[in-house]
């Protein structure tokens, strides 16, 4: 956290940018207002870098446009019956959006859009007090209506109405105090945190794109944890994401088993370790901690007290990837996204019987072709899997894996792993058979995959020579 004083000195630095002083010379002379808002006034106080660059001004979005067109390289209009215009200044994007005062019909989350005429006003609408703070251009002056630097300091999440107003005109907020707990680490005031247990249920009248939206955002923040930990205490995640709750399984005298529900969010800490440390994939990664997330969620549905005061959850991970794909769709996530996640959770328990007796080369190939463009990510979600506090058994999981992993890099070295496919194609497979194409040809070129999978590359002329016999023993059958 800067001083303030050091906060000021940033945005004064900001306001001498190229952009900056562009647009407010151009606003000046036009006569009208503007300013710098929200997130780039509120990162400069946390000391972080800014990323996007938004203003608010008293001109109409017609104004706007008409001041922004002579000093833009770009610009665009597409969020214009909202008040906002985009444009490209000194190589930067930036957004300029009209003062609004907008009034919620209280029945869907859609304002009537109203623009106002006050900057005080424009900022007692928004959602958090850390995020209605701007900075008048060029007068460089700060505007903080509703305490917005004292929450800064003590790391305090509230909004600028009385919470019940605020999520009540829009419940997505609701989703947004969990994003930013944990993208910004703040804790959320005592108040607005009852606001939205009592107001949990408003969140229904948000569209699941716009919920989607919020949940990404809050997994791809460096430690999520807090925020699902919010969205579930608060019961916001019973009707967003119930599989969550649900994992807070109940523990039986007689019968006993790990808390689901917190290893669960050990492994998604775990998960975001992994993915960061190994550096393969793009980080954060969407999928990975999705699957890392839902995991365990077939759990609930396949626990089973057995004699002896033994807890099974036979078939978890094939009942959990069908719950993640119903529940990702019913989020409308992209048709990718739900068949890596779901593919995710189906394999996720595939590697441990490997530590108790080690694979074939056969059982390796099958494990990297069953995981196909997903094996990094399975990767990093099986490492995470482990959460036991027995160090012996996490370092004998832990070296099974390693040795997985390097048995995976030579068979790859050797035999082209990632692209195991039979050596003879379909139209080799019909010239060789005499055959047209149908179901024939599926057939056979499954049983050169079998073939390869088991005794890796054998050559084009043997897989011809055990294709012939195949097909000569399925004559005579």
């Amino acid at each position: 956290m800067q001083s303030v004083a050091a906060a000021l000195d940033r945005l004064g630095e900001l306001a001498a940018s190229p952009t900056v002083a562009k647009l407010a010379e151009a606003f000046a002379a036009a006569g009208h207002e503007l300013a710098l808002v929200g997130g780039p006034v509120r990162d400069a106080f946390l000391g972080r870098g800014t990323n996007d660059l938004d203003f608010t001004t008293d001109a109409t979005p017609d104004a706007i446009l008409a001041i922004v067109k002579p000093i833009a390289e770009a610009h665009w209009d597409i969020g214009r019956a909202f008040g906002t215009i985009g444009a490209k200044v000194a190589g930067e994007t930036v957004e300029i959006t009209t003062y609004r005062a907008d009034a919620y019909d209280g029945a869907s989350r859609k304002p009537e859009v109203i623009f106002g005429t006050s900057l005080e006003d424009d900022l007692t609408r928004r959602d958090f007090t850390v995020n209605a703070l701007a900075l008048r251009l060029p007068q460089l002056a700060l505007v903080d209506p509703s305490g917005g630097v004292e929450d800064l300091l003590s790391r305090t999440l509230r909004t600028p109405a009385a919470p019940e107003q605020s999520f009540g005109d829009d419940p997505l907020r609701m989703l947004r105090a969990a994003r930013f707990s944990a993208q910004l680490g703040f804790e959320v005031e005592a108040g607005t945190r009852a606001a939205m247990s009592e107001l949990a249920p408003e969140i229904d009248r948000i569209s699941a794109e716009r919920v989607r939206d919020e949940l990404s955002k809050l997994l791809l923040t460096p430690a999520p944890r807090g925020g699902i930990r919010l969205l579930v205490d608060s019961g916001l995640a019973e009707r967003v994401l119930p599989e969550i709750p649900a994992l807070r399984l109940e523990v039986d005298e007689h019968h006993h088993h790990k808390d689901v529900y917190e290893h669960s969010l050990t492994v998604l800490d775990q998960a975001i370790d992994y993915e960061v440390s190994r550096g393969v994939l793009d980080s954060p990664d969407l999928v990975v901690r999705l699957a890392a997330l839902l995991h365990d969620i077939g759990k609930p549905a396949t626990r089973r007290l057995e004699p002896g005061g033994a807890v099974s959850f036979h078939h978890h991970d094939v009942v959990g990837a069908k719950l993640a794909r119903k529940r990702l769709r019913e989020l409308r996530f992209d048709n990718d996204t739900i068949a890596a996640v779901s593919r995710l959770i189906e394999l996720h328990l595939r590697f441990f019987g490997y530590a108790d007796a080690a694979w074939t080369d056969s059982a390796v190939r099958r494990y990297v072709r069953d995981a196909g463009d997903q094996l990094e990510r399975l990767h990093i979600l099986t490492r995470a899997d482990v959460t036991t506090r027995n160090r012996r058994k996490a370092d004998r999981l832990g070296f099974a894996y390693d040795d997985l992993e390097e048995r995976i890099a030579v068979l790859a070295e050797e035999e082209e792993l990632a692209a195991v496919r039979p050596e003879l194609d379909g139209q080799q497979i019909m010239q060789l058979l005499d055959v047209k194409p149908g179901p024939v040809v599926g057939e056979a070129y499954r049983y050169l995959l079998e073939v390869r999978l088991d005794e890796g590359p054998i050559g084009p002329d043997a897989a011809k020579e055990r294709l012939l016999d195949w097909w000569a023993a399925r004559e005579r059958a």
